[in-house]
C-alpha cells in the first residue's frame, strides 16, 4: 500500500514540473533581440585616376572622387551580453527587424544569426565588440542619482 502512494505522489509531482526544468538541449540555437541598428563607416569608395598615383601627378591631372561607405552594425541584446556584429558580406547585408527576437550561434569570431519565426537560413555576421549587459536594476539606480 505504501509504495502504491509513493509511486502516485512522484508521478503527480513529475506531471506537475514544467517541461523546461529538464534543461535546455544542446544544440539549440540561443535566442536574443534585436536592439538597434546603426549606420557605421566601413570604408571608402574611391573612383578617379589614385591608382597611377606620380604618373599623373606629375602631369598635373589629381581627379579623385571618394565617397564614405556605410555599413550596418546591429546591438544584439542576451541576457549577459550585448553584441555589436556586422554583416559578413557588405556587398549584399540582409535588413533585421529590431525589436524581434533572433536565433545565434557564436562559432569562433562570428556569430551566426536568423530571426525566430522566419524560415529562412541563419546568416553570417561579423562579431565586432562584446559587452556585459547590465542588469535593469543597476541602470535604474544609476539614472536616479
Amino acid at each position: 500500500m505504501k509504495v502504491r502512494n509513493w509511486i502516485v505522489v512522484s508521478v503527480a509531482v513529475l506531471a506537475a514540473m514544467p517541461m523546461g526544468a529538464w534543461g535546455k538541449k544542446r544544440n539549440q540555437p540561443n535566442r536574443a533581440i534585436l536592439e538597434k541598428m546603426e549606420a557605421v563607416p566601413c570604408g571608402a569608395k574611391q573612383k578617379g585616376l589614385s591608382g597611377l598615383g606620380s604618373f599623373w601627378a606629375s602631369v598635373g591631372i589629381t581627379d579623385v572622387h571618394s565617397t564614405e561607405k556605410l555599413c550596418p552594425q546591429y546591438v544584439v541584446r542576451t541576457d549577459e551580453m550585448d553584441y555589436r556584429v556586422q554583416p559578413a558580406d557588405l556587398k549584399h547585408p540582409d535588413v533585421l527587424p529590431i525589436g524581434r527576437e533572433v536565433v545565434f550561434k557564436i562559432e569562433k569570431d562570428h556569430m551566426l544569426m536568423g530571426v525566430a519565426d522566419s524560415s529562412k537560413k541563419m546568416k553570417k555576421y561579423e562579431v565586432v565588440a562584446m559587452d556585459p549587459a547590465r542588469p535593469v536594476n543597476a541602470a535604474v539606480r544609476s539614472e536616479s542619482q
